[in-house]
Order: structure tokens, then C-alpha cells, then sequence
């Protein structure tokens, strides 16, 4: 297999510092990589259907959630990981652009639902299918089992990440 940049810049730092193990490089700095590369292959696929990437993840954590593709603004800031002030932004601007509603919770008076509208998961529809292209040729040299192999590893390396959110 032919070097790559990460190769040769790894090659530099063992010249340049021997004294340090910089073999965590090899890992997290191609890992660095692809997670910019996915960041602007994920941006292509969103800008096409006019979303910024945190609307999609808005519009996708309601379409996962099932019929009738609704959640609470709390389960919402649960999946995405922001702050309740900024998901009531993020909702307000989705329903003025008629992507998701505002319905009241049907077992509190004071709470309400959002909803995603129809044209809502026509975008969002639309838009994991092109995520999912672009992402396909970002793991088009992979077979299958090499797939299942590196998303196993990942999995394992995220996990004492992911139990402490």
C-alpha cells in the first residue's frame, strides 16, 4: 500500500522527536481526516436539500422517533446534545420554514410536541439518502468485513467516551 500524507508526517516527527512515541498519530490523525473530509461530504449532501447540518439532525432525531415522528422538546436536546434555549431556537426556525409543528403534549397542558410536518421528512428523506451516497464513497475502497472490522474498533474506542455524555 502506497504512503500517505499521515505516513510521511509521522515519519517526520520520529526523525525530528525519537523520543517521543508519536504512533497514536497513524490513528487519530487519519481519524482527524476522514472526520474532515465527512464534515464537507455531509455539507454537500445537506446544502442540496437547503439544510444546515443542525437541522438535520433535528429533522432525523424525529424521523428515528417512529410514527408519528414526534418528540418532546426535552428528548429533542437529548439527542442532539445542545442546550434547551438553543433547541427552542432551532425548532422556531424549522417551524417557520414548515419542516416541523408545534403540537400540544397530549398529557400536559403546559408542555408541547414537535412534530415532523410532511414536507419535513420529505427533506429529511431526501437528504439521508444523499448522506448515504456520499458517504458510500468515502468507504467505497472497504469491502464488507474490512467495514464490520474498522466499525468495531471505532465502536471500541468510542465507548468510554460515549457512557460519559
Amino acid at each position: 500500500m502506497a504512503a500517505d500524507d499521515v505516513d510521511r508526517i509521522v515519519s517526520a516527527w520520529r526523525r525530528e522527536r525519537p523520543d517521543l512515541d508519536v504512533s497514536p498519530l497513524e490513528v487519530l490523525s487519519r481519524v482527524s481526516r476522514l472526520a474532515r473530509r465527512l464534515d464537507r461530504a455531509r455539507g454537500s449532501a445537506f446544502a442540496e436539500h437547503a439544510l444546515d447540518s443542525w437541522e438535520f439532525d433535528v429533522l432525523s432525531a424525529l424521523r428515528r422517533a417512529g410514527t408519528p415522528y414526534e418528540l418532546s422538546p426535552g428528548q429533542l436536546v437529548s439527542e442532539t446534545l445542545v442546550t434547551s434555549g438553543t433547541m427552542t431556537n432551532r425548532v422556531d426556525r424549522l417551524v417557520a420554514r414548515g419542516l416541523v409543528e408545534r403540537q400540544p403534549a397530549p398529557n400536559d397542558r403546559r408542555g408541547v410536541i414537535v412534530r415532523l410536518t410532511t414536507t419535513g421528512m420529505g427533506v429529511v428523506d431526501a437528504a439521508l439518502a444523499d448522506l448515504i451516497a456520499h458517504e458510500e464513497g468515502l468507504l467505497g475502497e472497504l469491502g464488507a468485513e474490512d467495514r464490520a472490522d474498522l466499525a468495531r474498533l471505532l465502536r471500541r474506542l468510542l465507548q468510554p467516551f460515549e457512557s460519559e455524555a
